[in-house]
């Protein structure tokens, strides 16, 4: 992690360094709703991407360059990540990666107070400001793992989803411990 803090341009490959080994590579497990997946990428999220139907077998050639272009373009500039403080846009697009960017974008709205409608603007951008960066990693890893408790699929899964809020969480805070370093 390069943790530099005044290049904002570091901070999405910050994250995505925190992101893709959680992510691991191709998997089809068959308590995944997502199906077969590749870093992270389901095969819907690819057939989207690539604006048509793809096999399994183009799941497994995906390579990470275009895995990353796919979470620049469709996660990482969906949880406005460029314009979050170091730190919080690594844990909430990691959490838009695992569950959806809607869901994790509601998410951070709670924890700043802001009001839940999935959408990024300037005043959730305004509350998530007014709140010292590892106060909004904390309450936001709290409320991720309360989502992943109350899924039906959390015995199959859980496990790793508690280590990885807590991976994430750290290196979340990290982050932000360098961005004041750098500041």
């Amino acid at each position: 992690m390069t943790q530099s803090g005044n290049d904002r341009g570091d901070l999405f490959s910050d994250a995505l360094a925190i992101t893709l080994p959680h992510e691991g590579g191709f998997v089809n497990h068959p308590d995944d709703p997502g199906g077969a997946t590749n870093m992270g990428i389901t095969r819907a999220t690819l057939a989207a991407w690539r604006g048509g139907p793809v096999s399994v077998a183009d799941m497994r050639a995906l390579t990470e360059a275009e895995a990353a272009a796919i979470y620049r373009a469709r996660y990482w500039s969906a949880v406005h990540g460029d314009a979050l403080p170091a730190g919080v846009g690594a844990v909430v697009f990691d959490f838009g990666v695992n569950a959806g960017t809607g869901r994790a974008i509601r998410l951070l709205q709670a924890t700043v107070g802001a009001v839940a409608d999935g959408i990024i603007g300037p005043k959730t951008l305004a509350a998530v400001r007014a709140l010292p960066p590892g106060t909004v990693i904390e309450e936001f890893s709290w409320g991720r793992l309360e989502h992943y408790c109350s899924l039906g699929i959390f015995r199959s899964f859980g496990r790793g989803w508690v280590r990885r809020t807590t991976q994430v969480r750290k290196a979340g805070l990290a982050l932000t411990a360098g961005s004041r370093a750098g500041a």
